[in-house]
């Protein structure tokens, strides 16, 4: 198994930041003692959002679009790191919204919701104010869709 915070130590972090795995990933101890880095859950991404991370694992950039859950990744891992199991959820992020999220400063922006499939976004009107992002945890799947359109980066899947 690969001490991850031994890693990072070595490039100058003294702790490493955490990466999200591509869905259906195993506990990060067994995914990372099983992949092999070979690639090819990222060239069978659809949408090209898995990238080599920290180390050559594969990792989740939400910045280049949305996951559609379609699960091309965990056919073409050979080594079974990524493992769908049933009805188990692809996994437990979902988005959250920070501080600098325009409507928060007062500015008009309803970009995220638009993005929104599932339609967990809705903003709450508010008197004498622009309405305000709220996600319904229950219907946010973490796909990431709504990220890379917000114009100030203040969405992040954790």
């Amino acid at each position: 198994m690969v001490d991850l915070s031994r890693r990072g130590f070595f490039r100058g972090r003294v702790r490493p930041r955490a990466e999200i795995r591509p869905p259906w990933a195993r506990d990060e101890g067994e995914f990372v003692d099983r992949c092999t880095r070979c690639n090819d859950c990222l060239k069978v991404c659809p949408t090209g959002i898995l990238v080599a991370g920290d180390g050559g694992y594969p990792t989740v950039d939400f910045s280049l679009g949305e996951c559609t859950f379609c699960g091309d990744c965990v056919t073409a891992c050979q080594p079974n790191a990524l493992h769908r199991q049933g009805e188990r959820a692809a996994w437990p992020y979902r988005a959250q919204i920070g501080e600098d999220c325009l409507p928060r400063q007062g500015v008009e922006c309803r970009v995220c919701g638009d993005f929104c499939e599932p339609r967990a976004i809705r903003f709450a009107p508010r008197i004498g104010g622009c309405p305000q992002p709220e996600i319904d945890t229950g219907k946010c799947t973490g796909c990431g869709a709504c990220v890379a359109p917000c114009p100030v980066t203040a969405i992040r899947v954790r």
